[in-house]
C-alpha cells in the first residue's frame, strides 16, 4: 500500500439521541446519531409487526373464505 495518501484513524465518540455513548475509530472526532442499537425499535424488540398478511386483508376486503 502507499504510504501517505490513507487519512489517519483516531478514537471517535459516537453519541445518540437517546444518551448513549460509545468510542469507535474514523477520521471523525465525534459522530451524532439519532437512534442505535438501545433505543432502536428492532434491537428493544418493541416493534409493531403485522398481525395478518395482505392475502388475509385482501380476503377480508372481498369477503373470499
Amino acid at each position: 500500500m502507499k504510504k501517505g495518501i490513507h487519512p489517519e484513524l483516531k478514537e471517535c465518540k459516537v453519541k445518540c439521541a437517546c444518551g448513549n455513548e460509545f468510542t469507535v475509530k474514523s477520521t471523525k472526532e465525534l459522530i451524532q446519531l439519532e437512534t442505535c442499537n438501545k433505543c432502536h425499535s428492532f434491537y428493544t424488540g418493541k416493534y409493531k409487526t403485522a398481525k395478518t398478511g395482505n392475502v388475509q386483508k385482501f380476503k377480508e376486503k372481498y369477503g373470499i373464505k
